[in-house]
């Protein structure tokens, strides 16, 4: 569908980097491209390079940045506590998802669809709080 709106995950950007494994799917891609300011802040965080931290500022100012809302915030506290007390997560692992979790809420808030290569984390998520996911 054209008309939908695409967030990349952190995983696309750095395996396509590493890898170039997704220039098929990026080719063929139809959809509105918008970016998270959680993935950009992730991209910067571990950009060592200047080309890396090029690529960062281009994707910040050719797509628009959405963020996550106070809203979201909150919630995302509430599904790491129920995913906590169903999983038994460390809290290093709940720390990793939780910009996993504002990701996904964000892309819920534009009815966007999160592009991602981390399925078992994505679709976690999904199960306690329902957005558009797709795996690559």
């Amino acid at each position: 569908m054209a008309g939908k709106i695409i967030i990349f995950d952190t995983s696309i950007f750095i395996d396509h980097l590493r890898t170039n494994k997704f220039s098929n799917n990026l080719q063929n891609l139809n959809g509105i491209i918008r970016n998270s300011a959680i993935v950009l802040s992730e991209l910067a965080r571990g950009a060592t390079k200047e080309v890396e931290r090029g690529f960062v500022s281009a994707l910040a100012k050719n797509y628009p940045i959405l963020t996550p809302t106070e809203k979201n915030w909150l919630e995302s506290g509430e599904i790491l506590s129920k995913i906590y007390k169903d999983k038994g997560f460390s809290p290093e692992k709940l720390r990793d998802l939780h910009f996993d979790v504002l990701i996904a809420l964000t892309a819920r808030n534009y009815g966007a669809t999160v592009i991602t290569s981390n399925r078992m984390d994505f679709e976690l998520i999904k199960a306690y709080r329902g957005f558009n996911i797709e795996i690559w």
